[in-house]
């Protein structure tokens, strides 16, 4: 890899619905890993710590999907549209098929994207994720969305439900927003009012409880590594260990004194977990 993820070009690609995808492509090798991206979050919301270290063995493609940051189109308020959008994204950059790693609203999308296009996924990456019906998932706390999901937020609230409260876990979010904020030039477009409102529409309708809903995941026929933080309060782990027990071919790990962030914490062991992940036995 030439160039780190903070030096890499925004690239568009147009795609046949006549969205102009905004995307980002790092490393080289088969099987790209195609990264989607969390509430709100834009191409500049990835850590580069962790996509570098992802992509120092395979080749990474991180975009924002219809509506989203430099995206054109709409953003949809269900995830199954997501992930038809996500599908047309990787269909307009003649990907093949992919390795998937979602994170948050991401790991719904990703869920989806096995289910809707089977063919699309080899493997199947879920961080701080659950499962669509589970009881407990109707919108976020209201302390997490406060700190989230209001017009203008601030770095303290960003890192009080990306990380733990310990002082480690504080001083890693601290050290994670520096490398997000490096980039100073060509930075992506923020993510708008309309992006926040209908992706938040789609959390909550994902959430709705429904328990014939947690047969879905049972039909997921690929290899999936489910992950998450041991403090995370947007997406409680126990959520992990319950996906984890509907797919057939997953595995789950909860990263210690972490919250939702834990994948930018403790990037270089979750790099490393999914790179043997990746390369492991189907």
């Amino acid at each position: 890899m030439t160039d780190t993820y903070s030096e890499l070009p925004n690239k568009l690609v147009s795609a046949a619905s006549g969205v102009e995808y905004a995307y980002r492509d790092a490393g080289d090798g088969p099987a790209p890993l195609v990264l989607l991206q969390h509430f709100r979050g834009n191409l500049d919301s990835w850590d580069p710590a962790l996509i570098d270290a992802l992509a120092s063995t395979r080749r990474v493609v991180t975009f924002d999907n219809a509506g989203v940051g430099g995206s054109t189109g709409t953003t949809p308020n269900v995830i199954q549209q997501m992930a038809q959008d996500a599908i047309t994204f990787i269909t307009a950059l003649e990907l093949g098929q992919v390795d998937i790693l979602g994170f948050s609203i991401g790991s719904f999308i990703g869920q989806e994207m096995a289910l809707a296009r089977p063919a699309i996924v080899r493997r199947l990456i879920l961080a701080s994720s659950a499962p669509q019906g589970a009881a407990g998932m109707h919108g976020w706390a209201p302390d997490v969305i406060g700190a989230i999901g209001t017009p203008q937020t601030s770095p303290d609230e960003y890192l009080d439900v990306f990380f733990a409260r310990s002082s480690s876990s504080r001083k890693a979010g601290q050290e994670a927003l520096q490398r997000m904020y490096a980039r100073t030039q060509d930075r992506d477009a923020a993510t708008s009012w309309a992006t926040r409102e209908a992706q938040y529409d789609a959390v909550c309708t994902w959430g709705i409880p429904n328990h014939s809903l947690l047969q879905r995941p049972s039909a997921i026929d690929v290899p999936v590594f489910v992950a998450n933080g041991d403090s995370d309060p947007m997406i409680l782990p126990h959520y992990s260990y319950l996906l984890a027990g509907l797919i057939p071919q997953a595995r789950v790990k909860i990263y210690p004194d972490a919250a939702h962030g834990f994948l930018f914490q403790h990037h270089d062991e979750f790099a490393s977990d999914v790179d043997a992940f990746l390369r492991g036995p189907g």
